[in-house]
């Protein structure tokens, strides 16, 4: 394949051959205006808007503030020219232009433009939350800065030599508006700990547990004294004081740290189910933790046919610690294996998992059948009596043998 190569001298020229034409009709001399880059140094003259000493531009309940300029010089033709917006709120903007600032997403083709206030209202915004992360934002007016890049349209995205700037102009009174985002719940949760995989650097996923929005559960191990934390994402430090309740169900002895760092302590060791439920509050969502013993069952056709929720005699034995599996009673029968983490209170299948490519693959889709039917042939494992159910909760290794 031959790669094209773009030519911009023969663009201009073919630019500027196509303007020019309607003076070539009557005599073809030295006066036709050509193009002429050699101005664009010297900028262009973007207009104070009348009266904004005096007026206070609200942007959330305007539609769009207008702005005028004057052309830059490209050789006196009419060129169609693309202009950009680009704000500051910092007043070193008005000598160094390098100083943070936010270039609109929507440019204009006129010059005269009607700038749209929301899309400015949320640059405003964002320069002040990235110059100040820890300060809510004050919804008071403040003086804000515009220029514009100027470039000719047709040729804007192929080289930046047509490109020019106007003066900075100072807005004395924006009032911005800090609007908070519709809070949207996770679609899973994190834990990381002193005994979760590696310690302190695995973010050990939260499942959302079947068909209840805001519930995530998982099963971890937590040695006497232990400690861990929680996220929304990986890497999201949350502690005892980020949740709104914490009950405690199992007897675990639940506290939080002193150091200052809010962990979540577990005074008596042992395995621990975590039901997680997020309710979203106005814009933030608030989490309450439950604490159960920790407990696994197989259920189904390898159970010989019993469908009993939480039967003893199929509950699985935990190991002493995280470095072992977990342990089914032998199968007694053929057929597709079904297992779960019970979390008390909830139907078994809302917290079940089969296993793929030798770890637990959590259930996220309806299952009025089986796996092999509904999710497919490589999610169905098949069991034989005699055969165990083995799993590794800390890691999510499973395996039945």
């Amino acid at each position: 394949m031959k790669k094209k190569i773009l030519n911009i001298g023969w663009m201009f020229s073919l630019l500027t051959a196509a303007l020019v034409t309607f003076s070539a009709c009557e005599k073809d001399d030295d006066s036709n205006p050509t193009l002429d880059l050699s101005h664009v140094s010297e900028g262009f003259t973007l207009n104070v808007p009348a009266n904004a000493a005096n007026n206070v531009y609200d942007l959330v309940k305007a539609t769009s503030l207008e702005l005028t300029c004057a052309q830059p010089n490209y050789g006196g033709i009419p060129y169609v020219t693309r202009y950009y917006v680009q704000v500051a709120i910092d007043p070193a903007f008005l000598n160094d232009t390098t100083v943070a600032h936010k270039e609109l997403s929507t440019s204009y083709t006129k010059a005269k433009m009607n700038v749209d206030a929301l899309e400015l209202n949320s640059a405003v915004v964002a320069l002040f939350q990235e110059a100040n992360p820890d300060t809510d934002f004050p919804n008071a007016a403040r003086p804000v800065y515009v220029r514009l890049r100027a470039a000719i349209d047709a040729i804007a995205p192929y080289d930046g030599k047509s490109i020019s700037y106007s003066n900075i102009i100072t807005l004395p009174n924006v009032l911005a508006t800090y609007k908070a985002p519709a809070a949207e719940l996770p679609e899973k949760l994190f834990v990381i700990g002193s005994s979760i995989q590696t310690a302190w650097s695995s973010w050990k996923e939260v499942s959302p547990i079947f068909g209840l929005t805001g519930s995530y559960y998982t099963m971890i191990y937590v040695p006497a004294g232990g400690e861990f934390k929680w996220g929304t994402f990986n890497g999201d430090w949350r502690g005892y004081n980020r949740f709104r309740k914490i009950t405690d169900n199992a007897g675990a002895d639940v506290s939080e740290s002193t150091d200052g760092n809010s962990n979540i302590i577990v005074a008596k060791g042992g395995w621990y189910t975590l039901l997680i439920e997020g309710e979203i509050n106005g814009s933030s969502i608030q989490y309450d933790l439950t604490i159960y013993p920790g407990a696994a069952y197989v259920i189904g056709a390898g159970a010989g046919g019993d469908w009993t929720d939480g039967n003893a005699a199929w509950a699985m034995t935990a190991p002493a610690d995280a470095t072992t599996a977990w342990e089914s009673p032998a199968f007694t029968a053929s057929g597709e294996l079904r297992a779960y983490i019970k979390v008390p209170g909830i139907d078994w299948w809302r917290t079940e998992f089969t296993i793929y490519k030798g770890a637990c693959y959590w259930r996220n889709i309806d299952i009025p059948d089986n796996w092999a039917a509904n999710v497919g042939a490589d999610y169905s494992v098949t069991v034989a009596p005699g055969q165990k159910l083995y799993v590794n909760f800390d890691t999510n290794a499973a395996e039945v043998k």
